[in-house]
């Protein structure tokens, strides 16, 4: 599935960057909980607290080993990952294009591009559904554990607390509003299958969705974004997040007026790969947590 091993990914990450600056803005979200790693062999020593060249290449190479077994699930996990950030940005991008028919002389555009708040709305119950299907690939499971990931989500740290804090400010309150949570939930509840199998993220993860039909699919979706839901209000009622708040802590990245804060989630979208970013580093960590234990 892969056509670069783990070591590659990670040394390939961006140290900077737009997207980098973007998490970093959300450091108060999440104080000190996420580091920009950017080289396996450093993420090897820093997960397992050894300093020998030795140790760190036998990590190293059997992590290569897990990593290269696809009956193992972290090329997947990587795949998702990839899959629901490529489909964000495409998004974004449409998304920009349907604005621009609102406010400028290419109206057309606005009858040939999504709405963005379906579009994004749909993005978010994914980008959650990924998340719980990249945890069950990674760690063994069935993926329609949705308890044993929410028992997980309540411990998260590091770079997967500051990704779903991400998903929070970025996929959901900047783009949809302060009361996205209900009404992500109210459109899925509302959503038909067709509409569902009209999404090119959907279509490319739904093999690994749980569900025989399409209904089923639709209906996991659903219950793994109710799932997560409480987390979500608890995140933002302890942070106070709000629209503003999240403003005013990237405004540093991006200085779009306040009244166009449907312009800033399309941007985000077009621009950034936070959700790959993050995710290719939890599967290293995961694979380096593993093959440390079993050298």
């Amino acid at each position: 599935m892969a056509k670069k091993v783990i070591t590659e990914l990670v040394d390939e990450l961006d140290p900077g960057g737009l997207t980098v600056g973007i998490l970093r803005g959300l450091d108060f979200v999440a104080p000190g909980e996420w580091v920009n790693i950017t080289n396996f062999d450093r993420m090897i020593s820093t997960v397992t607290g050894e300093s020998d060249e030795d140790l760190i290449e036998q990590v190293r190479d059997r992590a290569l080993e897990l990593y290269k077994d696809e009956s193992e699930g972290y090329q997947r996990a990587i795949w998702m990952y990839q899959t629901v950030d490529n489909a964000a940005s495409a998004l974004g991008t449409a998304a920009m294009a349907n604005k621009i028919g609102q406010d400028t002389f290419l109206s057309f555009l606005s009858n040939v591009t999504p709405k963005p708040e379906k579009a994004q709305s749909i993005d978010l119950a994914l980008k959650v559904v990924v998340e719980i299907l990249a945890f069950c690939q990674v760690n063994g499971i069935p993926g329609d554990s949705i308890g044993d990931f929410l028992k997980a989500l309540g411990e998260y740290g590091g770079e997967a607390k500051i990704r779903m804090a991400a998903l929070v400010c970025l996929d959901g309150l900047i783009p949809l509003g302060p009361n996205f949570i209900k009404g992500v939930g109210s459109f899925l509840s509302e959503m038909s299958p067709k509409q569902l199998e009209e999404n090119q993220a959907f279509r490319s993860l739904k093999n690994f969705i749980p569900g025989g039909d399409p209904t089923e699919k639709l209906e996991f979706v659903g219950r793994g974004f109710s799932s997560v839901s409480g987390w979500m209000n608890n995140l933002i009622d302890s942070e106070g997040l709000t629209q503003r708040k999240v403003m005013d802590n990237i405004h540093g990245f991006i200085e779009i007026a306040d009244d166009k804060l449907d312009y800033v989630g399309a941007f985000l979208d077009m621009s950034t790969n936070y959700y790959y970013h993050t995710g290719v580093q939890t599967t290293a960590k995961r694979l380096i947590d593993r093959a440390f234990a079993e050298i």
